[in-house]
């Protein structure tokens, strides 16, 4: 059972999808990241894609972001994602987007986003198209922080050309995560 660590829905338990199809972020390694994180998430606008359970756009709300935007087509993922929402009390500040996730780039209608958090299946290849339609969104400024949770191994060599900048690396035992910034133009 995961929990929303600190904030306005600390210690409140947040449900996790059943079956293999999602992988949730632990309690230590969110702490850890927002750790990182804390003086960028209040009153920011995020998004959350392979949202899973909803955990890490719910952190980010508990702490103080005003909005965020939880992206996932799983059918279950989906319904535990409705749940925590509600769960938490956060009906008016989270909008869900039960869609792939590049199209649902297309349905994010803010005029920026500060933090966008990606925690794809570490077996696909998903961040490199995803990281290439945000590329061009208006939403997404030089000063947007990208952070992609990835298995240890996973290489982010091709990033630079794609015009971000990797800022930092979050090693832990079997994953990391990879804190990017797209280049001034």
């Amino acid at each position: 059972m995961m929990r929303v660590i600190a904030g306005t829905a600390r210690n409140l338990k947040l449900e996790t999808p059943e079956g293999l199809d999602t992988r949730p972020t632990t309690d230590r390694i969110k702490e850890t990241l927002f750790n990182i994180l804390q003086s960028d998430v209040p009153g920011s606008v995020v998004i959350d894609f392979f949202s899973g359970s909803g955990a890490l756009g719910i952190e980010a709300l508990s702490r103080g972001a005003k909005k965020a935007y939880l992206v996932d087509n799983g059918k279950k993922a989906a319904e535990c994602i409705v749940r925590n929402i509600k769960h938490t009390h956060f009906e008016d500040k989270a909008e869900f987007l039960k869609e792939d996730f590049l199209s649902s780039v297309y349905h994010i209608n803010e005029a920026h986003i500060d933090i966008v958090f990606m925690d794809p299946p570490y077996a696909s290849d998903f961040v490199r198209p995803l990281l290439l339609a945000l590329k061009d969104k208006s939403y997404i400024g030089e000063d947007t922080l990208i952070v992609v949770e990835s298995a240890l191994n996973t290489s982010f060599d091709y990033v630079e050309d794609m015009g971000y900048t990797i800022f930092r690396e979050k090693k832990y035992k079997t994953n990391k995560h990879v804190f990017l910034y797209p280049k001034k133009a």
